[in-house]
């Protein structure tokens, strides 16, 4: 079992690529669609890596497939310019589980 990757930037692609991870580059809300069904179609993959702005383009197929298909597992995962989201999400991980604010 593999990984894939649909990616909106090469940067990420070839960051993965070097990891061993093949994928594709799409950026139009059909071109996502259609990567991601061709991904879910492959026999060998079991896990699906989408950057987050892909995501937002079809949110309601990827958690449909999410919660409908028993695999591959899809994995959000940030695109190169992040979101702020994970520094928040630390912190406030730190702050619950210590008690202490940074």
């Amino acid at each position: 079992m593999k990984f894939y990757l649909i990616s909106d930037n090469v940067d990420t692609q070839v960051g993965m690529r070097l990891a061993g991870i093949d994928g594709v580059v799409v950026h139009e809300r059909e071109e996502v669609r259609k990567a991601l069904h061709e991904a879910m179609a492959m026999e060998d993959v079991a896990v699906v890596l989408m950057t987050e702005t892909l995501i937002q383009l079809c949110p309601e197929l990827v958690y449909d497939l999410k919660l409908n298909q028993k695999r591959p597992l899809i994995v959000e995962i940030p695109d190169r310019h992040g979101n702020g989201r994970t520094k928040d999400s630390i912190t406030r991980y730190v702050r619950e589980a210590i008690g202490v604010k940074i």
